[in-house]
């Protein structure tokens, strides 16, 4: 069987550090999630190290604090990693002091470089040695222009990350991915780093921090902190708080696949239930899978609508590509309702 192994035991008892992601787990922009605050403290409470791990390039460790104290979640700066601090780790180990760097996006980022020592400027007409770019609101035209024209010059580029989006109470909106993706077709090239997840660097900086032997990613996108786990070699939670929904999750690859679902942080602190295989799918809680085909069959009932989840997705993970998910009975169709199955 391939995912979603279960747990008997709450995951706070085992593992030994908490790596949260932010925007879409522990507040949307910044307007609270609900129970975040109180599955970040269960985490404490059972001894976990903490780390606030985010691929958003626009807020230092101060900002990170303030907001997570805003939303009613304790932190403290030297437990936030952010993809602005290790981009400009890793242009300080590839310049030498004081090299001009052509910073695309937030003051923040441009004062994380200046901190290692690197000289932050806005204009191509520095001779930048590398451009490094994170995603910011005030990103424009002006900003990517200046850009282009050093990339041209040959310019190392640093992407902070390439998420597509990041998400919102109104939904899904352009992230740093997307602008990235503009610089990308105007002047045909790609970033020579990307430093975010799902690419290793920004985990293995977190583990490095934390002192992690047994450490949880926690994330909301399968595309960066799931996939960011698999690379990492971690196990991970996907909280269904963000970007990810339900079908997203049954069309997910091997290599975005979560090690457990919950619904919210309240997963946390409770044991996970394991899949239990039947002639033709997979039980969990009271839900049980039958695969008909291409199709998925969920029958049954339950308390608890993430059990049905839990099962239609490793049922879905076994075909091939599952072309249709069906209920069976009223229970089944109302918690594919509740999933917007």
């Amino acid at each position: 069987m391939s995912g979603l192994p279960g747990s008997e035991t709450p995951l706070t008892e085992r593992y030994d550090a908490a790596l949260f992601d932010l925007d879409g787990v522990l507040y949307l922009q910044e307007e609270p999630i609900a129970f975040a605050p109180d599955g970040v403290a269960a985490a404490r409470a059972a001894g976990m190290r903490i780390g606030f791990v985010t691929n958003n390039a626009s807020r230092r460790a101060p900002d990170v604090v303030a907001l997570l104290a805003r939303v009613g979640v304790e932190g403290s700066e030297d437990e936030v990693v952010t993809a602005a601090q290790a981009s400009a780790a890793l242009l300080a180990e590839e310049l030498p002091v004081g090299a001009p760097v052509l910073v695309v996006g937030a003051q923040g980022l441009a004062d994380e470089v200046a901190d290692v020592g690197l000289r932050p400027v806005r204009s191509a007409d520095e001779k930048p040695a590398a451009v490094v770019q994170g995603y910011a609101r005030e990103v424009g035209w002006e900003q990517l222009a200046e850009a282009s024209v050093a990339l041209r010059a040959g310019a190392l580029w640093v992407a902070t990350n390439r998420d597509f989006t990041i998400p919102s109470s109104r939904g899904p909106l352009p992230g740093n991915g997307a602008l990235v993706a503009a610089l990308v077709t105007a002047v045909r090239r790609e970033p020579d780093v990307v430093v975010g997840k799902p690419h290793p660097r920004l985990h293995q900086e977190s583990v490095r921090r934390t002192g992690a032997q047994r450490p949880l990613v926690i994330g909301d996108r399968l595309d960066t902190d799931m996939a960011g786990a698999v690379n990492g070699g971690a196990d991970s939670l996907l909280v269904l708080t963000g970007v990810t929904e339900a079908s997203d999750l049954l069309a997910a690859g091997p290599g975005e696949r979560p090690t457990y679902v919950a619904a919210d942080l309240r997963g946390l602190a409770v044991p996970h239930p394991a899949m239990v295989p039947s002639a033709d799918g997979f039980t969990c809680g009271g839900w049980t899978t039958r695969v008909d085909g291409s199709a998925v069959v969920l029958r049954g009932s339950g308390s608890d609508d993430v059990d049905a989840l839990r099962a239609l997705a490793v049922a879905a993970w076994s075909l091939p590509s599952p072309s249709a998910v069906k209920g069976e009975g009223a229970d089944a169709a109302a918690a594919l309702r509740a999933l917007q199955l």
